[in-house]
């Protein structure tokens, strides 16, 4: 009774919950090796904290949640491990999509397509459209996902739009390059949680944390569960977003 009195007073209240969250979702294989098991049990277990980490953001009322599923840089794991996690991917969609859009889930995914197999394709555009008019959580997918390439790719669209006429250089500001971002429509994350204890963003969303609390958080992504989310959002009720101003005084 105990602990379950601390958790609920560790979850802070509805005025100082993030809209949005974003997860970077680490320590899969490490966790695995402590074990003494593969990389691939660690991913499996990984899939059932997203199941855990979708429930609770709804129970909390977060609006926005945005999980790193595969980054760009992903590419250079063994080939055996890209396709398990391919069959993973799969394997969720399949028997996880109705369950998500019974319960009002609207699915996103971020990230360049080219490249990926067929039936990945197909999957993530299933969902999509499946779920495009549910409204109580929007989820989005970050795979095949890197800030940078995101960067690049609307600079791209908006150099082709110049060299075409149909925009001038001095139109170009800021909410000319978010405009064509694949987050576009999107909020910025509020807060930004890494487990696996590592202090770094791994190229993840970088135009869109520019002002995102971030925190780190010492568990590993298959252990991640309710206390840890409400861990992050504990921290995140106690900082005080300035946005490049000054703290308000008293």
């Amino acid at each position: 009774m105990r602990e379950e009195a601390e958790t609920r007073a560790a979850v802070p209240e509805a005025g100082k919950m993030p809209r949005h969250v974003a997860i970077i979702m680490d320590g899969n294989g490490r966790w695995a090796a402590e074990r003494g098991m593969p990389r691939t049990f660690g991913h499996k277990a990984g899939v059932e904290a997203v199941r855990r980490c979708v429930r609770a953001a709804m129970t909390r009322g977060i609006r926005y949640l945005t999980l790193f599923g595969f980054s760009s840089e992903n590419w250079s794991r063994p080939e055996a491990e890209i396709s398990d996690l391919f069959a993973l991917l799969r394997r969720f969609i399949r028997k996880d999509l109705a369950e998500l859009h019974q319960a009002g889930v609207r699915i996103h995914v971020i990230g360049r397509r080219t490249g990926l197999p067929d039936d990945i394709v197909r999957l993530l555009q299933e969902a999509e459209t499946l779920t495009r008019d549910n409204a109580d959580l929007e989820l989005v997918i970050a795979f095949n996902y890197g800030g940078r390439s995101e960067i690049t790719d609307a600079a791209r669209r908006i150099a082709q739009a110049v060299a075409d006429g149909r925009m001038r250089p001095e139109d170009i500001d800021e909410a000319c390059l978010e405009s064509q971002l694949d987050t576009h429509g999107f909020p910025d994350p509020d807060l930004l949680i890494r487990t696996s204890g590592e202090a770094r963003i791994s190229n993840f969303m970088l135009w869109q944390c520019a002002y995102s609390e971030f925190v780190f958080l010492p568990v590993y992504w298959p252990d991640f569960d309710d206390a840890a989310l409400d861990a992050a959002l504990g921290e995140f009720a106690r900082r005080q977003r300035r946005f490049g101003g000054v703290a308000a005084q008293a």
